[in-house]
């Protein structure tokens, strides 16, 4: 057995603190430059297409949950439901997901992930309680193994690229957010029949990435990667650098789904219109893209990220701070400050993970110890913020909550931006 300790990680040419060893690193894996070379190309379309879906199906409805409130006859609480179980099995699957990966191979249970979003989304336009949350259990376990598979095939397939592909793919993410949150109230409207057209036409999209995606599944068949080391790995849920990780990861994606959930709802109690909040609400989602994308960049080529972290969440409580006193009559200002301070920290939340990962295994095994606690907590703050509204009349006490949680989330941010790598030990085959 041999151990290997944290250690400094970031600009290439700063060495390992004194007295401390590298870590046991596995070699390269064989078929990443197969797949880098012949099938470079179509590798970014599949990892950009999957980003583009990991938040669309969620985004989508949050304009949308006042009217679904009012078709299924549902309390505010009640309604948090809508929006918080896909989120809490964003959770529940997440530490499944590097398991299967291993027995069947990361690019196939990829797929198979992208097909069972894309039967939550259409399970979800039946005009039924039932089929409404059940679509959201589907589509929360099949955006839960997206998100864990790819940070690490971001680091496996793209290593001397990591900082500019997680930009792109964050960035990504939360441009499919922005689409969805902007376009749900307008599809509705020009097609007409309701909420179900708007909520089922984010299948499209899925069925365009299982498209593009199926030749990395063929390739991969034909030239099948061991799965020795990743088996190997132990111990990332003894590290309490992977417990900030996962505090941080946790908390900014609560901050994030009370804001998914309830700010459309949080302005038009507020006087706002619908069609004025959903444009509000797009906007902020938006102004993330910048955001993600430039965090990303910034944070690869920094020694640590704790300035970062510090800007992002800054930038979060602001915009909480600004709905708290004036929702309506500053909403744009509130929307891009949460805009900004929440593409920021998801980017964060995501870099974190591959830099303080020293390969993909370790990446995988991080990934999903992160989204499996991170979206379990993140799947109360809207069922929390629902009850704290529906039992003080208001929104200022589910404010002052996530404020204080902005706080902590900051906290664990700072020691999961130090530049260390998370401990592990493997079995020597």
């Amino acid at each position: 057995m041999s151990t290997s300790p944290d250690r400094i990680s970031g600009a290439p040419c700063v060495p390992p603190p004194r007295g401390s060893a590298a870590p046991d690193t596995p070699p390269r894996t064989p078929g990443a430059s197969v797949r880098r070379g012949a099938g470079g190309a179509l590798l970014v379309a599949g990892v950009v297409l999957i980003s583009l879906n990991m938040r669309a199906a969620l985004s989508g409805v949050s304009p949308l949950v006042g009217e679904l409130r009012t078709a299924f006859g549902l309390s505010t609480t009640v309604g948090g439901l809508i929006t918080a179980i896909p989120v809490l099995f964003l959770g529940l699957v997440s530490p499944v997901a590097p398991a299967l990966a291993r027995r069947i191979g990361a690019e196939l249970t990829l797929l198979a992930a992208l097909v069972v979003l894309t039967c939550g989304i259409v399970v979800r336009t039946v005009p039924s309680l039932v089929a409404l949350f059940a679509g959201g259990v589907l589509v929360g376990g099949g955006i839960a193994v997206l998100n864990v598979l790819m940070p690490a095939v971001v680091k496996r397939d793209f290593p001397d690229r990591t900082a500019v592909m997680m930009g792109a793919y964050s960035s990504t993410m939360v441009c499919g957010a922005a689409v969805a949150a902007g376009a749900s109230v307008p599809i509705e409207n020009a097609i007409g029949h309701g909420w179900r057209p708007a909520l089922g036409v984010w299948a499209a999209l899925s069925v365009l990435a299982i498209a593009v995606w199926l030749p990395q599944v063929l390739r991969a068949r034909r030239a099948r990667e061991t799965q020795a080391a990743q088996a190997a790995v132990a111990g990332v849920w003894r590290s309490p650098l992977a417990w900030q990780v996962t505090g941080f990861m946790g908390l900014q994606s609560l901050l994030f789904y009370v804001v998914l959930a309830w700010l459309p709802t949080m302005l038009t109690d507020d006087g706002m219109t619908k069609g004025d909040a959903a444009a509000v609400f797009a906007f902020s989602t938006v102004c993330q893209i910048p955001a993600s994308l430039g965090t990303s960049l910034l944070a690869g080529r920094l020694r640590d990220q704790r300035l970062p972290v510090v800007a992002a969440m800054a930038l979060t409580a602001g915009g909480y701070v600004g709905l708290l006193f004036a929702p309506a009559a500053g909403a744009w200002v509130w929307a891009a400050l949460l805009g900004l301070g929440q593409g920021a920290a998801v980017a964060l939340a995501l870099t974190l993970i591959v830099l303080r990962s020293p390969d993909p295994q370790v990446a995988a095994q991080l990934s999903g110890m992160a989204q499996a606690v991170g979206y379990v907590l993140a799947a109360f703050g809207p069922l929390a913020a629902g009850a704290f509204k529906d039992a003080s009349g208001g929104w200022s006490v589910p404010i002052l909550v996530m404020l204080a949680l902005a706080g902590v989330a900051t906290a664990s941010g700072l020691g999961a931006a130090r530049p260390l790598h998370v401990r592990v030990s493997r079995r020597i085959a």
